[in-house]
């Protein structure tokens, strides 16, 4: 092995891009044995995932340099075209397995360009693993092959090629068309995501710059398109991260720099790695850091995006230290007070990214952090210098933070001190199951002390915990630590979960593995579900990612006729219910023998009074009573149809899209107003039985 290794290096000083380039580290078999390993699920991630792949192999052709345009085309019965104008895969016979460089690609794991010689400068990785993954995973592949004058294509079932690359004609175009379908046997689910795929390739689009990115759904008899091109790179990126919100700098910092790595700085002899970040400061209590590596996410962050936390840290202290701002006897400010309201992007591209797990979580390579932190530290400094007015409005937003921290920190100790956050005063309100179990212990949060009432004589005291809210909590999206846990109900809701909150929150003290929000089916009900669910998205964040948090969802209407009594969770539901009895009550009216049938009549209620109208002729009566709030139910009825496990219908809450839904808190719960109008305007037409 280590002399075909030898012999292999010896083509790395070429540039030239054919069979040569490819190198074979091991076979395909694995992946449909373990799909898992490769692409993280066999759900909708793992589905989109293969498109990403496919479409990486482009990106890396454009930072190259030799491809300008990418286009996804989704089609019917399950199908994915992804189209790029790059060199095209070579063709011609690879030395080491003896066939085709193109079906060696598609064929073998770990077969690519990306694994040595100068083929590539950067790459997303090792995406010579994509193709063939995306081929063993796929019940049927095609692949086409535009280059050196020619016209070449091969097809596959399940990563088996149906014949041998063939060449279909003459071409002077250059470029590579991957259409597959995924395999059913290996995916839960088929069905492809617009809006997942538009966010990516945006995304993407933003991370590299000059490069247009088209996207096209079509499914149905009108195709929709979309096209992404972006010559700001990520300070362009950064500008749309920010849309809406208050900007504290006029001018974003931007900087795109090569850094030529050393070998002590962790690199493999002197390489060149490119770093872009772009930042500026919004009037927010929060963060939005995104991080990449050869343009993938890196969503745990990594080395470099540490450097860049350092050089901000160090570069801004130094600046506000020299100005004045800080005094000779205040401590530095935090790295995490610098990074409040804070929106910014980090890019770094070089020759041989270690990331950490198969899904390129986390930069492992220790020279990033040196590349962007001396990068970032020399580009600051002259951007302070340059622009003082911006340089003024960051310290004193940072200084700004760093009081209200201390603010924050003096609110929570107060708490603490009392003892809450350990379990010994819970809030009277709670009435607490007997399970210590959190495995086992569910939270019922209620909207009143009626409901709670109801939910208290209904509950499984075993395994049930009630926790009834008094009105409306305070709306967290804008508001400090020092704030929020001045307000009763919340302090109550902290307490009764048990985690504490900030810089105290441990997630392994939750009592709960079930925290639901059980609130009334009306506009009141949702504004508190929703204030509810900002408060758990802002300060609980693991504990919404961890599948913790459920909504309840209390039934509509109980339709009854006779002694039968059925539940519907909507008007289609119960249109269907009360067609079921109106058929049984004219199938028991014939098979009684009477010559007329029986007239009925659908009474409709909010209270549990509504009974027919007796007329001269026979009625049978269908009784509908429209429930306006959990207190109208009995203990019973509210047993049966919200809190018993074997009946009961729950949403999970998990957030998919981080930044969609940091996006959309942003919106309905912040301080501006138009963006909101905006929105209600938008989705107004969509919205089903909006109660007034």
């Amino acid at each position: 092995m280590a002399k075909k290794e030898e012999k292999q290096s010896s083509n790395r000083g070429s540039a030239s891009y054919n069979a040569s380039s490819i190198q074979v580290l091991e076979g395909l078999e694995p992946v449909r044995k373990r799909p898992g390993m490769y692409i993280g699920s066999t759900g909708s991630q793992g589905l989109h995932h293969l498109i990403w792949e496919i479409v990486d192999n482009g990106i890396d052709e454009a930072m190259a340099g030799f491809a300008k345009n990418i286009t996804v085309e989704l089609l019917p019965d399950n199908k994915v075209s992804v189209v790029d104008d790059g060199r095209g895969i070579p063709v011609d016979i690879h030395k080491q397995t003896k066939v085709s460089a193109l079906e060696t690609v598609f064929t073998v794991l770990h077969a690519g360009g990306k694994f040595g010689g100068e083929s590539y400068k950067v790459s997303g990785g090792l995406h010579g693993v994509g193709a063939s993954v995306v081929n063993a995973l796929s019940t049927w592949l095609k692949v086409e092959v535009e280059r050196d004058g020619g016209k070449y294509e091969q097809e596959y079932e399940r990563g088996i090629p149906k014949y041998k690359v063939r060449k279909v004609g003459a071409s002077k175009n250059h470029g590579t068309r991957v259409t597959f379908s995924p395999d059913s046997e290996i995916f839960s689910e088929l069905e492809f995501n617009d809006k997942t795929i538009l966010d990516h390739l945006r995304q993407t689009a933003y991370l590299t710059k000059g490069v247009r990115i088209n996207f096209f759904d079509r499914r149905g008899a009108v195709p929709i398109c979309h096209g992404f091109y972006f010559e700001g790179g990520v300070l362009s990126f950064v500008n749309y991260l920010s849309r809406g919100k208050n900007h504290l700098q006029e001018d974003i910092f931007y900087v795109e720099k090569e850094y030529m790595a050393t070998a002590e700085a962790g690199a493999h002899g002197k390489t060149p790695m490119d770093i872009e970040v772009a930042f500026l400061y919004v009037d927010d209590t929060r963060v939005q850091e995104l991080s990449f590596a050869n343009n993938e996410y890196t969503v745990e962050g990594g080395m470099h995006l540490t450097g860049f936390r350092s050089a901000l840290t160090r570069t801004l202290n130094n600046y506000a230290r020299g100005e004045g701002y800080l005094k000779e006897k205040e401590e530095n400010i935090t790295s995490d007070d610098m990074r409040e309201g804070l929106v910014a992007v980090v890019s770094v591209k070089l020759r041989e990214p270690q990331f950490e797990g198969q899904t390129k979580a986390k930069l492992g390579n220790p020279e990033a952090r040196t590349a962007t932190e001396t990068v970032v530290n020399e580009a600051l400094k002259e951007f302070l210098e340059k622009h003082p007015q911006e340089a003024k409005a960051i310290v004193a937003k940072v200084i700004l933070s760093a009081k209200a921290r201390l603010a924050a920190k003096a609110a929570r100790d107060t708490v603490l001190r009392k003892g809450a956050f350990e379990g010994l005063t819970l809030p009277g309100k709670l009435a607490d199951c007997i399970s210590k179990d959190a495995s086992e212990s569910e939270l019922f949060i209620v909207e009143g002390d009626s409901a709670g009432g109801t939910g208290k004589q209904g509950r499984n005291r075993q395994t049930q915990a009630i926790l009834p809210l008094r009105g409306k909590i305070l709306n967290v999206e804008r508001a400090r630590l020092d704030r929020m846990l001045a307000n009763a109900e919340i302090r109550a809701l902290v307490v009764a979960i048990g985690t504490a909150i900030g810089e105290e929150f441990t997630i392994d003290k939750l009592r709960y593995h079930k925290i639901v929000i059980m609130t009334d089916a009306d506009v009141d009900g949702a504004h508190i579900r929703t204030l509810l669910l900002t408060l758990f998205y802002r300060y609980f964040r693991p504990v919404v990612d961890g599948g913790f948090i459920y909504i309840a969802q209390p039934p509509l209407y109980k339709i009854q006729s006779g002694k039968t009594v059925k539940y519907a969770f909507s008007d289609d539901e119960k249109d269907g219910i009360i067609a079921e009895f109106e058929k049984a009550l004219k199938a028991r009216s014939k098979s009684g023998g009477k010559k007329e049938e029986v007239a009925i009549e659908v009474v409709e209620s909010e209270t549990e009074d509504g009974v027919a109208s007796e007329g001269k002729e026979k009625r049978s009566s269908i009784n509908v009573q429209r429930y306006k709030g959990l207190g109208e139910m009995s203990a019973e009825q509210l047993w049966d149809t919200t809190m018993n496990p074997e009946t009961r219908l729950m949403k999970q809450v998990m957030v998919d899209d981080a930044e969609l839904a940091d996006k959309l808190f942003d919106v309905l719960m912040g301080d501006a107003v138009e963006p909101r109008k905006n929105f209600i305007q938008a989705h107004a037409a969509s919205v089903e039985n909006l109660d007034v």
